[in-house]
This record gives C-alpha cells, structure tokens and sequence, in this order.
C-alpha cells in the first residue's frame, strides 16, 4: 500500500516519522540534507554546472536564481529579460535568464534547467547583519514542485524525486 497516495477514512495507513526516509526511498526520492542558519534559513550546498555553492531553500520563491556575480562562477550564458524580480523587500529588480543549466543536489540531478539572475546583494548584506555566511542563489518554487519536494524538518533534510 502506498501511504502518500492511499489514505483510507479508519487510518489504516500510519507511519512514523521514523519511517519516513524509507517509505520516500522506496518511491525513488533523493535525501538531501539541510543546514539551517543563524536566520533560520535553510541552507543546502548544490551544484550548477558542475560548480558548488550554498543556496537559500525558499518555499516562497517561485524561481531558483543566481546573483550576478555567479556567473562566471558557475559557467552561465545569461540572456536580457523583460521580468522583473521582487524579493525579500526589494521591487522592480533588473534581471536575466540563464537556459539550460545542470542543476545538481546531493544526488538529485535535472538538465536544461533555466535560472534567474539578479542582484542578490541585498540578500546577503541581509545575512551578513546577522553575521550568517553569504549564499549564491536560491532554490525555489521551480525545483520544488518538479523534484515532488517533501521538506523534513523533523531530519533536517529534503527528498527531491
């Protein structure tokens, strides 16, 4: 019986938290661990072209995106865009797209994934107040629902399929 899928009206299907990890293992999610921050971020180390750096996990965000200064950093080909970004109280914000990114966390893995770039330093002179270390992006709304993302606060950590 598939407990995510199949809940019956008496409660048949329980789990434990426990047994979380092996009932998402066994419908092929990925475990990725989390650290969270000083600012009660969470924080997860992912790699975009090949390249690792620490991203801000955000249920809010509905794009994963890159500040400017990753895009040397992690191979980008950014191109101009009409949208513009807004965020963490800053509007209007200028932005790029770059198509066809490998996004990689722990052994989660998606290709020709495009990200958003734009001016981060907003975010991290926000973290850097509070003496948290400085992120390269943000993993958003786009990789959660196409990775079937169940976060796990319990474990520190999320299951991306």
């Amino acid at each position: 019986m598939n407990c995510f899928a199949n809940f019956t009206p008496d409660n048949s299907c329980f789990f434990t938290m426990e047994k979380l990890p092996d009932l998402l293992h066994e419908q092929g999610y990925k475990k990725i661990k989390f650290k969270v921050s000083k600012t009660q971020h969470l924080l997860v180390k992912a790699k975009i072209n090949g390249v690792a750096g620490w991203f801000i996990l955000d249920t809010g965000a509905s794009n994963s995106c890159v500040g400017f200064e990753g895009i040397e950093l992690f191979k980008l080909s950014p191109e101009n865009s009409s949208t513009k970004a807004a965020g963490a109280g800053a509007t209007g914000m200028y932005t790029q797209i770059a198509p066809k990114n490998i996004l990689q966390i722990g052994r989660w893995k998606t290709r020709h994934f495009p990200l958003v770039v734009f001016d981060l330093s907003h975010v991290n002179q926000a973290l850097s107040q509070h003496k948290a270390q400085p992120v390269q992006g943000i993993i958003g709304a786009d990789v959660l629902l196409s990775g079937h993302a169940i976060i796990d606060y319990y474990h520190g950590c999320v299951y991306l399929q």
